[in-house]
C-alpha cells in the first residue's frame, strides 16, 4: 500500500519532487520551469532546492496574469 503525504507546509527548502506536490503539477514541469528561469531555486552541491518564497511568488505571479 502506497500512502502519499504531502510535504510540509513550514518548510524553507523543497525538493523538485515535492515542489511538484504543492503546485499539484508533474515533476518534469517543475524541472521545466527552473530551465526557463521562471521558477528559482538555489543548488546546494549537486541537489537543486526551490524556497517556499520563491513557490509563493511563482504563484502570486500566475494570479497576476490572469487578470
Amino acid at each position: 500500500m502506497n500512502i502519499v503525504t504531502s510535504p510540509p507546509a513550514d518548510r524553507l527548502l523543497y525538493k523538485p519532487e515535492e515542489a511538484a506536490q504543492v503546485l499539484s503539477v508533474g515533476r518534469s514541469t517543475v524541472y521545466e520551469l527552473m530551465a526557463e528561469g521562471a521558477l528559482e531555486y538555489v543548488k546546494l552541491g549537486r541537489c537543486r532546492r526551490i524556497r517556499r518564497t520563491a513557490l509563493e511568488g511563482f504563484v502570486a505571479a500566475l494570479t497576476s496574469q490572469s487578470h
